[in-house]
């Protein structure tokens, strides 16, 4: 493969930080946006590597990014938008500074870097978008309320299968990856017993196999609109 210009939002940490990190193994120049991502320093300088402070929620700092990512590499191929935040509560217990922060990240930053994208993708007839969702927006768990992270989450899985055939004659896919409960910073303080059993496999994933999964779908030419889920089966029903 040629080389590839990829960008990945969330970059700073957990599964953004991995496929960060693979991409660059696979020869990629890769651009990793984070609000924090030059504060944390959880990324080693080097020529193949862009790091910018970027909110996905500001328009104009996505636009700028993306612009940056073509005039310093010549062009984006892929484009994983994995910036999120996760707020697991009962319904009513939902406030409005939750929904403000759920949409403003969730909904807004996914619709901000993929139309940037999509504006530099189209005319020159190939690119690939991969969004990372999760598997509770096929399979909600009775101990895991989140009404709301699945609402944006379980939007975006139909927008993938809407973009994928808006988009199919000129050259452009569009994946989402459903992850499953994945050992990252997020889960950080909880029982990770008691998480494992929120999988049929009794197991969280890990922060590669949704880089694995990625790659998969970077790779197969012949796949756009899939849902891949990457969750030991738990989207496939009751356990």
């Amino acid at each position: 493969m040629n080389q590839r210009t990829s960008l990945v939002t969330g970059a700073s940490s957990g599964i953004g930080l991995d496929l960060t990190r693979t991409l660059l193994a696979r020869g990629d120049h890769v651009v990793a946006l984070s609000r924090r991502a030059n504060a944390r320093g959880a990324l080693e300088a080097s020529p193949r590597l862009c790091v910018l402070d970027v909110d996905v929620a500001d328009a104009a700092a996505v636009e700028h990014a993306v612009a940056r990512a073509v005039e310093l590499f010549g062009a984006l191929d892929l484009v994983v938008n994995n910036a999120g935040i996760f707020l697991a509560r009962p319904f009513t217990d939902y406030t409005p500074a939750d929904l403000a922060a759920l949409v403003a990240t969730n909904l807004v930053g996914f619709v901000n870097v993929t139309q940037a994208a999509l504006r530099r993708m189209a005319p020159r007839g190939s690119g690939h978008i991969v969004n990372i969702g999760t598997s509770l927006a096929q399979q909600p768990i009775a101990g895991v309320p989140s009404a709301l992270p699945i609402l944006i989450k379980g939007g975006i899985e139909a927008a993938t299968r809407s973009l994928a055939i808006e988009y199919a004659a000129r050259g452009v896919r569009v994946n989402t990856v459903a992850a499953g409960i994945i050992d990252t910073p997020l889960h950080a303080g909880g029982d990770k017993r008691a998480l494992a059993t929120l999988s049929p496999a009794q197991r969280i994933g890990r922060a590669e196999e949704i880089s694995a999964a990625v790659l998969y779908l970077d790779s197969a030419e012949f796949v756009s609109g899939e849902i891949l889920h990457v969750d030991g089966g738990a989207h496939a029903g009751k356990w």
